[in-house]
């Protein structure tokens, strides 16, 4: 596969996909992130441009900054997860309390059964609005406590709850957190302009 004029590439896939049949596709496409969902089958996502890459890595360097010395572990866009409908997402970041992700660990697997806590998706040009709800939706269906998708190309930051409909915050300057993350606060300068 090639990443030409394309974001990403969906395959359906009929039953749900074994770990090491996952792992076998990931290393044969080195480049790409893979994802997989019961509604979309496999993604594809070929690397991101150098702006988007930049957001990113700002979003994941501030909420490490918040959460160090504490009890939680930020991963970024390279850190997927199993949830429990069968789906191996990767946020563009997550919060998970160490001591739960200690205790989902299983001897010989690599990707445990395990929800974070906290997740952001970021959108990049070339990302399609609905298919980041539709997956900020998934999310929350298998547990997580809270979710923002910060859109630069909207200039908005949408907070997901379970339960309760998405909270739309335009031309914010900044976004708290509450529940898992309360005390982080999330400036967005360089990140929505």
């Amino acid at each position: 596969m090639t990443a030409q004029g394309t974001k990403t590439a969906a395959i359906p896939v009929e039953a749900l996909i074994t770990e090491s049949q996952f792992l076998s596709l990931a290393e044969q496409l080195p480049d790409w992130t893979l994802e997989y969902s019961v509604e979309e089958g496999l993604t594809f996502m070929p690397p991101t441009d150098p702006l988007t890459s930049r957001r990113n890595s700002l979003i994941v360097y501030r909420l490490s900054a918040w959460a160090e010395g504490g009890s939680g572990i930020v991963s970024g866009p390279d850190g997927g997860f199993l949830l429990p409908d069968g789906a191996r997402l990767a946020p563009d970041a997550a919060w998970f309390n160490e001591a739960r992700y200690q205790a989902a660990q299983v001897p010989g697997v690599r990707f445990p059964l395990f929800v974070p806590e906290f997740v952001i998706e970021l959108r990049s040009p070339s990302d399609r609005r609905y298919k980041l709800e539709d997956k900020m939706q998934s999310w929350m269906k298998n547990g997580v406590a809270l979710g923002w998708l910060v859109d630069p190309l909207e200039r908005s930051v949408t907070v997901y709850r379970p339960a309760l409909a998405p909270e739309v915050l335009a031309n914010p300057v900044e976004v708290r957190g509450e529940g898992p993350v309360a005390g982080f606060t999330l400036t967005l300068d360089r990140i929505l302009s």
